[in-house]
């Protein structure tokens, strides 16, 4: 499973260790690039700002994205992936404390893939993170990328 790069967005330094210790416990050794807001992860995604450099044919596998975002929120996020043609299957995972309903089905309108509220316990944290590694990463069958 390590070959494959995921792009965490997440702006709360808390939950981006909790989501690292949880990687690791789980023992998914991808590499996991930080976003911590909005307009960091678009310039990542599309090659922009300080990653310039990079080179964009290199796709992360999968992003896990937060709501609550700084910059640019997750759902404008959300919505630039899905309005580029080249990316627009590229597998998104909401991952947030957010529970409102409002939330969800804007979420899943703009067409996310998952929908995962993080769980107050560590422990239920790392087993959700465990399953979304494996089904994410090794059970499904991504799409083809344009």
């Amino acid at each position: 499973m390590n070959n494959k790069t995921i792009l965490l967005v997440e702006d709360n330094p808390s939950d981006i260790n909790l989501t690292k210790r949880a990687f690791e416990k789980g023992h998914i050794t991808n590499n996991l690039v930080v976003a911590e807001d909005g307009q960091e992860a678009l310039d990542y995604i599309f090659g922009n700002g300080i990653y310039a450099n990079r080179d964009i044919s290199q796709l992360p596998t999968q992003i896990l994205l937060d709501l609550k975002l700084p910059k640019v929120s997750g759902l404008e996020v959300l919505k630039r992936i899905r309005a580029a043609e080249i990316i627009k299957r590229l597998p998104v995972v909401i991952l947030t404390s957010s529970k409102e309903d409002e939330d969800v089905a804007a979420s899943y309108d703009l067409g996310v893939n998952s929908y995962i509220r993080k769980p107050i316990d560590f422990n239920q944290f790392v087993e959700a993170i465990k399953y979304l590694g494996l089904y994410w990463l090794v059970i499904n069958e991504p799409p083809p990328l344009e």
